[in-house]
């Protein structure tokens, strides 16, 4: 041992020495020239807590040195390695950086006496950092204050330097390392001997190399040499060389770009690692020349070169003094305050002034605990920093902790450095409990006053010895846990830092933590161009940047390195993130190099939060599997009931859902979700996406997503109304969760389907027919798949998707999937079983659709006699089978044995049995339920057969306005109920109310709304669905009333056709259109085109329905009119009068069709002057209409009138102008004096007025009546 060296120190603070070496060949040569190695006696050193980095310690002359090797080469591993030496050796006072570098060959305006060869040093007076600037479009701008870059050297390394500057100073300094490279060239493992002046060549600067990888010799390199007039005069003695040193990222390659920078800045050297250090520790670079900064690199001068550098760093030192002679004693118990922490203040901390005025005003009283908590990467860690560098600033007498806390080994590695740098008195006994000793210490009062930081205290069991969950015999957790070993006393105060709020809670005694939460746009903003280093971003990409990253700080920081170190600008970056979310979590798990935090802890946001994850996952297995099942779903309102149901699946419920209450509290406690009021849980995205991951990485994601679309499939409830708001929430999850792949077991595909079915049956119900074809069809493919094509599961399925065929008015595809349902449940089930006779209704209703009611009917019977037989006659599903059968008696006009099923006649009995099935829907269903509407649009239809018009149009307002707000404007039931609406208005002649509707009278607005509602159902529906079709031929009749006739021709030659191809030529359909064609003919007085339409349809009817059936005869009456406005009354009589007679045998003298037909005979009859004929069947038709209906009934006025003309025919006047009076009077009180019918009475009675001679009061009628009528259809009215 040197006898005038230093006495071994007795801790790291005995060092004020640090060299920092980037390469083994650079520590290696530095390490030779030890004259003692302290390793090698007497116990380690150790290091502080947290700090990663490899040390060799010893003695260079009269210093004891640390040597810190580096991991890697550069300015940010520089910086990690120079910041975690300082937290170790707390009493360095310089560092030296050893090693090899680039150099100028040349310095601007020098003189040969002023070349560098290599293997000459070069030792830094200042350090530039070459790099730093604004990247512009094809340029690179550095910084305008270069030479001041980084500052210079503090005082007395300035005058040391100046002193070897010197012509004396500089002679000895190379004689010295002249010796020192003796000693090193003895050891021929370094390899350090001279290569020779014939490798040192140096190129044109122009000049570059041919081939990378390949030295000069092995591609040829012939470019011409720069003469040197060193190696001309044999002078191989490397000299040393004071002067700025240039430090960057990236290694300088360019011989042309070396003089630049050389003549700008006054650099003699390039090298990497000088600008990491220099703001941690004074520091001088002496670095060794290998190359000459050009593309002709040479390692043969390497070793070399690390040699001659190392030699002049042992001959700098014998120039520097120690602080402490190595001949006096080290104090042996150093005396406050300490600061004990690894990292160095955080130069780029942004905002957070709110928790940090928390901080500093609630730590400033007696013993206080505080806890910061929120999500990994959130910025928690960094706002420790921030307050205790501020607290060693305002308050220096307070020592400050720092006390890694993510496992038990580092946190007794911590109290141990504490035990050691603070050498608490018994530290060094092997046998003591060095966590009992800091803590006693602690409390002590000499100590003075502290804050102790507990970073990243994330695991509850590790404090309190207990697990989340149940424990079982075999565990390992501390019995008591490592809580107990918290300083208590009034003079210390604790801030802890954690992931897990309950953990922060229990650790300050219950006291209530500060949440971190995510930064503002503000904060988020100056954060990101802190850490751009002059990138230019503007407001909108950095505003956009930080919402794709939810404003989180490690993930912005790690980002903005990212685009750094791939020299990418953020608009780039932001077109990455938008790739998928896949790339989104690539790019959040890059590693990246960043100050102030943990070497141990992962710096990738996405590594962070998976280290929660494995951490819950160990300690509870079941908060673990919910994190899990979570992540397939919509990260929003995720619902309890999803949670509930896998718990108990699992077997939870059995402790009262106790630990589900539990486990969610613990992912609450750590911030990956958060529970809205009656919302559910909402899951933090990039939590989610990062989750994923960690999932697939383990192999598990199919698992839970299989998992998740079991719970969905048993909790999506089907379609019905009542269910509408839980279908609605749960669909997001639904659609994440078909979306996705799980395992593929029967069991998941069963789920899948039944998922699929619920869904389609929704969208059933709320009339979105594509929408639940397409989930139907693949239920049903998947149940055939799964249970079998006869399975009931898969029956239902399709008689469902039947269902979908059929609200399109796809008859012939319902129909063969109904006819395979039905045949299978008899086969199956047997032929009463309840699934079997829906099927069968279905299939009726088909048939009906298509006008094949003889099979309608005789399914329709076969299933109300079974459900008398097996439910009785008063049962809902009986009650309904006789409904469907009574509108196929009806559609043949079997209306006798309709009658006998509570039909149209009886108006007072079904009234009050509407309104019993209506009262008892609104208790039972409640008043919005679309079986209530249902029944209130019913019982509106009754009183509107009773000529009830304004109790009628109140309950169909309010059908109307509830289907609205329930279903929507466009929903085919809400378009519905506003037709039957605008037919009460348009009975009550209220024009401008049922023009809103869709009216007639201002055509051009009706047309308006008959468009609007052509394209709903043609979106909704497709442009072939008997809605579209039946919208069109609404069109058609407005444009008609217009006197619009070839327009109404065209939709309705469009609709005929339409209907043939879809229905048959003899659907009826088909057949109201051929009608409706036949009177836009007749308007247009095209009669004989008219009359073959209607010939046709007659005839096909009395085919097809048979010439008894009241659509037949309504067909002749049609006909009758044509031959009547021909002029051809023999014909129209005869057919009248084959109509009336048999109305009257199939319905009775008194049936409305009966009496009608009678009223219309009674017309020609009238035309005829066949007056008494007609007078006859008038006064019948009054009488029995008054019994039946009541005088005021509109029918009963309507043929009142009829005979006040037939009296007027005959010159009776007072006769008629009485019923005449009677029926105006009447009108204006029952319809108002404006309505349609009462003007056409007014008009009569006018005529009665004209034909007696009574001229003045007939003209002020007639006025009257057309004033009337301009004000409400316009000046011009259109006419046949």
């Amino acid at each position: 041992m040197n006898p005038t060296g230093p006495r071994r120190p007795a801790t790291r603070a005995g060092f004020e020495i640090a060299v920092i070496c980037a390469l083994p060949i650079e520590a290696d040569a530095v390490d030779a020239l030890f004259d003692h190695h302290w390793d090698d006696d007497g116990p380690p050193y150790d290091k502080a807590a947290g700090d990663p980095n490899a040390y060799s310690a010893g003695a260079v002359g009269r210093h004891n040195v640390v040597l810190a090797h580096m991991p890697g080469m550069g300015k940010a591993s520089a910086a990690a390695v120079a910041a975690h030496c300082r937290a170790s050796f707390l009493n360095i006072k310089l560092a030296l950086i050893v090693g090899v570098c680039g150099v100028v060959p040349f310095r601007p305006g020098s003189s040969g006496a002023s070349e560098t060869v290599l293997g000459d040093v070069i030792v830094s007076d200042s350090v530039v950092q070459y790099d730093l600037g604004r990247r512009l479009p094809k340029q690179f701008e550095p910084k305008d204050t270069l030479l001041d870059a980084l500052g210079r050297p503090n005082t007395e390394i300035r005058a040391l330097l100046a002193k070897l500057k010197g012509l004396r100073g500089r002679k000895m300094l190379q004689g010295k390392m002249a010796d020192y490279m003796d000693v090193l060239q003895d050891e021929p493992e370094l390899a350090a001997m001279y290569p020779g002046a014939t490798q040192d060549r140096l190129f044109e600067a122009t000049y570059r190399h041919i081939a990378d990888g390949m030295s000069c010799e092995e591609c040829g390199c012939d470019g011409k040499l720069v003469p040197r007039t060193r190696l001309e005069q044999g002078d191989g003695q490397p000299a040393v060389h004071f002067g700025l040193i240039a430090s960057g990222d990236t290694v300088m390659k360019s011989g042309e770009d070396r003089d630049n920078i050389a003549r700008q800045a006054g650099v003699i050297g390039f090298e990497m690692e000088g600008a990491g250090v220099w703001d941690v520790f004074p520091c001088v670079v002496i670095k060794g020349a290998c190359d000459y900064a050009d593309s002709h690199k040479n390692k043969a001068w390497q070793r070399y070169a690390a040699a001659t550098a190392a030699a002049c760093m042992k001959a700098f030192l014998g120039y520097c003094v120690p602080s402490v002679p190595g001949s006096l004693p080290l104090p042996e118990q150093p005396t406050g305050p300490w600061f004990l922490v690894p990292y160095t203040e955080n130069m780029t901390f942004i905002g957070r002034e709110s928790i940090l005025n928390q901080l500093q005003q609630q730590l400033l009283g007696p013993a206080p605990k505080i806890a910061l908590f929120g999500l990994g990467g959130v910025g928690k860690t960094q706002i420790a920093l921030a307050y205790i560098y501020w607290l060693r600033r305002t308050r220096p007498e307070v020592s400050v902790f720092w006390v890694h806390a993510s496992n038990a080994e580092r946190f007794r590695q911590a109290y141990a450095s504490i035990a050691q740098e603070c050498q608490v008195p018994g530290y060094d006994d092997p046998k003591a409990d060095v966590l009992l000793l800091v803590k006693a210490w602690l409390e002590r009062n000499d100590c003075g006053q502290w804050l102790m930081v507990i970073d990243n205290a994330d695991d509850m069991q590790l404090f309190f010895g207990q697990h989340m969950g149940p424990v079982n015999a075999s565990s390992s957790s501390h019995k008591e846990g490592l809580g107990r070993y918290l300083p208590e006393c009034r003079h210390g105060t604790i801030l802890v830092t954690t992931r897990n709020k309950q953990a922060g809670s229990r650790l300050t005694k219950g006291k209530r933590p500060i949440e971190v939460e995510k930064m503002d746009e503000g904060e988020t903003d100056r954060l990101l161009r802190a850490h751009l280093n002059g990138i230019s971003v503007d407001f909108s990409e950095s505003s956009a940047f930080s919402v794709r990253l939810e404003h989180l700080p490690l993930a912005l920081v790690q980002a903005a390195a990212f685009i750094q170190e791939n020299t990418i600008d953020v608009g780039q970056y932001l077109e990455l993130l938008e790739n998928s979310d896949q790339d989104l979590v690539d790019l959040l798990s890059e590693e990246f190099e960043i100050d102030g935090r943990d070497s141990e802890t992962p710096r990738a946001v996405a590594e962070t939060w998976i280290l929660s994850f494995e951490q819950i996952q160990r300690q509870n297995a079941f908060t673990g599997e919910l994190l899990s099942l979570m992540s397939p779903f919509d990260r929003q309102a995720i619902p309890l009931e999803f949670l509930s149901r896998y718990s108990e699946q699992r077997g939870q419920e059995q402790t009262g859902g106790i630990q589900l209450t539990k486990a969610l509290g613990v992912l609450k406690a750590f911030s990956f979700v958060v529970e809205e009021k009656d919302h559910g849980l909402d899951m933090h995205r990039l939590v989610q996406l990062v989750t994923r991951k960690w999932l697939v990485k383990n192999g598990r994601m199919r698992h839970f997503s299989g998992q998740a679309l079991l719970v969905v499939s048993h909790c999506y409830p089907f379609g019905r109304y009542e269910n509408w708001a839980k279908c609605s929430a749960y669909l997001a999850h639904a659609y994440a969760l078909l979306g996705g792949e799980g395992t593929g077991s029967r069991d998941e595909k069963a789920g899948r389907a039944t998922l699929l079915h619920s869904i389609a049956g929704f969208f059933m119900s709320r009339g979105q027919w594509k929408d639940a074809e397409r989930f139907q069809a693949e239920a049903v493919e998947l149940r055939e798949e799964v249970l079998g094509a006869d399975h009931p599961g898969t029956l239902i399925s399709i008689g469902n998707l039947a269902l979908i065929y059929q609200n399109q008015g796809r008859w012939e595809e319902a129909e063969k999937l109904e006819v395979q349902v039905m045949e299978t449940f008899k086969t199956k089930l047997g032929a009463n079983h309840p699934d079997t006779l829906a099927s069968m209704g279905n299939l009726a209703s088909t048939y009906r659709n298509q006008g094949r009611w003889k099979e309608a009917e005789k399914l329709e019977v076969q299933v109300m006699e079974t459900h008398k037989t097996k439910f009785g006659p008063d049962h809902p599903d009986t009650l309904i089978s006789i409904g469907n059968l009574a509108l196929t008696y009806k559609d043949q006009g079997q209306w006798g044995e309709a009658e006998k099923l509570e039909v149209q006649g009886r108006w007072k009995e079904a009234e009050k049995l509407e309104v019993q099935v209506m009262e008892t829907r609104k208790t039972k269903l409640g008043p919005d339920h679309p079986d209530t509407l249902i029944s209130i649009g019913n019982l509106a239809f009754t009183y509107k057969n009773h000529g009830r018009w304004e109790e009628a149009e109140k309950l169909e307002v309010q059908v109307m306005e509830t289907r609205k707000t329930k279903f929507g404007p466009d929903h085919p039931h809400t378009l519905a109920s506003i037709s039957h609406l605008a037919s009460t208005y348009r009975n009550q002649g209220r024009w401008e109310e049922a023009e809103k509707l869709e009216v007639q009278g201002r055509w051009e607005e009706a047309e308006k709304l008959e468009v609007q509602v052509i394209e709903t159902f043609k979106t909704k529906l497709g442009a072939n669905h008997p809605h579209t079709l039946t919208s069109m031929g609404n069109l058609a009749s407005t444009y008609r009333n217009q006197g619009r006739w070839k327009e109404a021709e065209k939709l309705e030659v469009q609709v005929i056709e339409t209907f043939k191809t879809k229905l048959g030529p003899d659907h009826p359909n088909t057949l109201i259109t051929i009608g409706n064609l036949a009177l836009t003919y007749k308007d247009q007085g095209q009669w004989e085109e008219a009359e073959k339409l209607e010939v046709q349809v007659m005839e096909t009817r009395k085919t097809k329905l048979g010439p008894d059936h009241p659509d037949t005869l309504i067909t002749m009456g049609n006909l009758a009119w044509t031959y009547k406005s021909q002029g051809r009354w023999e014909e129209a009589v005869k057919l009248e009068v084959q109509v009336m007679e048999t109305f009257k045998t199939k319905l009775g003298a008194n049936h409305p069709c009966t009496l009608t037909s009678m009223g219309n005979l009674a017309s020609t009859y009238r035309k005829q002057g066949r007056w008494e004929e007609a007078e006859k069947l008038e006064v019948q038709v009054i009488e029995t209409f008054k019994t039946k209906l009541g005088a005021n009934h509109p029918h009963a006025l309507t043929s009142m009138g009829n005979l006040a003309s037939t009296y007027r025919n005959q010159g009776r006047w007072n006769e008629a102008e009485k019923l005449e009076v009677q029926v105006m009077e009447t009108r204006k009180t029952k319809l108002g004096p404006d309505h349609p019918d009462t003007l056409i009475s007014i008009g009569n009675l006018a005529l009665t007025y004209k034909s007696q001679g009574r001229w003045e009061e007939a003209e002020k009628l007639e006025v009257q009546v057309m004033e009337t009528r301009k004000t409400k259809f316009g000046p011009i009215i259109p006419t046949r």
